[in-house]
């Protein structure tokens, strides 16, 4: 769920690498099978033989050994990983203002690689626009992290990475190509990088609200958020039902108000948490209240009702869940 930030504010992600290759294509149909050798006849058989036998691939080797990941990419286990070449990892430590890799502190540094990583073969003719999960545990209480991908163009991991050479395959799996860091992902990270919530983007980055963003960033207190996030055309029809022409014509305080009713804090809610008649103490201070079904639907205090039309988007500070309609406090 994409949120338009200034990319400076997004650097709160607690730390970040990437895996990459080189090679673009704009078409994930017409990605391009690399010799994952290292130039010399030199074959791979696991993902971890993959980056100590390419020169070009030693951050990763070692990035692998500090964490002890090597020999769980050296397996019989499938898996998939979107992989980081050197200059990723030397963009990635010159952004966080690291000497070397060694800084990095070894437990972030392994949620880090395990966001790149899926279990199982994925390859790209599989991949489509949505979520899937990380081997990253680094959510509340231990959650696996979510990752979004976006097919509209070649295939972009969380809004900030594209994958550039696929389908390298290897006895225990595939390797693809990513040419940016594909950082640990908070609230902000997937409101920025799913398109359906570019209209939300604007309302909470709309000068008079960005208090509010740098809220949903925190780690800390009031973190973790469960988030009730309104889609495109939801605030579409919310200003057809307020006859509005757009959201400046909706004052500061409103906004404020709107946009707090939509926000848990201190509880990461997933969906299996949910149950029949449930009333949610929100940000705003007012509850909603939650009825299950064929979907789970939720009804403000005004009794209008908006249903949750996706659900358990994982980020390290809190979990979101895509509503179809914008739902209302008192105002």
């Amino acid at each position: 769920m994409n949120f338009i930030l200034k990319n400076a504010r997004l650097s709160v992600m607690a730390v970040v690498i990437a895996l990459c290759f080189s090679a673009c294509d704009s078409d994930e149909d017409d990605v391009m099978v690399v010799d994952p050798g290292n130039g010399e006849g030199a074959e791979t058989t696991t993902i971890a033989d993959f980056a100590s036998n390419n020169d070009n691939y030693s951050s990763l080797a070692a990035a692998l050994e500090v964490t002890g990941l090597s020999a769980t990419l050296d397996g019989d286990a499938n898996y998939t990983v979107f992989a980081p070449d050197n200059d990723a990892f030397a963009a990635f430590l010159d952004a966080n203002d690291f000497e070397s890799l060694d800084e990095v502190p070894v437990e972030v540094l392994t949620q880090v690689l395990l966001n790149h990583v899926q279990a199982g073969v994925i390859k790209a003719a599989d991949l489509s626009t949505g979520y899937i999960q990380s081997l990253s545990t680094a959510g509340p209480e231990g959650k696996n992290l979510s990752l979004y991908i976006n097919t509209e163009n070649g295939v972009k991991l969380n809004g900030v990475s594209n994958v550039t050479t696929a389908d390298v395959e290897v006895d225990n799996g595939v390797i693809h190509a990513v040419d940016a860091v594909i950082g640990l992902p908070n609230i902000t990270t997937f409101a920025l990088a799913d398109p359906t919530f570019e209209i939300l983007v604007q309302a909470l980055t709309r000068e008079d609200s960005y208090t509010f963003v740098e809220t949903l960033m925190l780690s800390d207190s009031p973190a973790p958020f469960t988030v009730f996030a309104p889609t495109n055309d939801a605030f579409v029809n919310l200003l057809d039902e307020l006859d509005l022409d757009s959201l400046a014509d909706i004052d500061a305080e409103t906004l404020a108000a709107v946009l707090s009713y939509h926000v848990v804090t201190e509880n990461n809610v997933t969906s299996d948490e949910l149950s029949d008649g449930m009333s949610v103490a929100t940000f705003q201070g007012e509850s909603f209240t939650i009825n299950l079904g064929d979907n789970a639907v939720i009804t403000d205090v005004n009794n209008r009702t908006s249903t949750i039309i996706a659900v358990d988007v994982q980020a390290t500070n809190g979990v979101i869940h895509a509503i179809d309609t914008v739902i209302l406090p008192t105002l």
